[in-house]
């Protein structure tokens, strides 16, 4: 059997996660309304960069919103793992055969 697990070494809870992935999302979307606004404003190759930043952005927030930390698991924390059951062939000739 698996050592036993303890709160303590639980990863972050699902609504922290969705809550640093959205900050990060808005963030990103943000920075991408920025650029549309003064790319509209500014003439050159500093437009073109605007306007690239504003097309490229959207999927580098969303790559970025989806990033999965659970790689990133501290040094000495438990890897959570969840329990299996496992019933054999066996099992079920011997309720047939009832």
């Amino acid at each position: 059997m698996a050592k036993a697990q303890s709160v303590t070494t639980l990863g972050e809870s699902p609504e922290a996660d969705r809550k640093r992935r959205m900050i990060r999302y808005s963030i990103a979307m943000t920075i991408r309304v920025i650029c549309l606004i003064v790319g509209m404003f500014v003439q050159g190759w500093f437009m073109w960069v605007c306007f690239a930043g504003a097309i490229f952005l959207p999927y580098f927030a969303v790559i970025l919103a989806n990033a999965n930390s659970s790689g990133n698991t501290p040094k000495g924390q438990a890897v959570i793992e969840a329990p299996t059951l496992a019933i054999g062939a066996d099992a079920f000739r011997e309720a047939g055969k009832k």
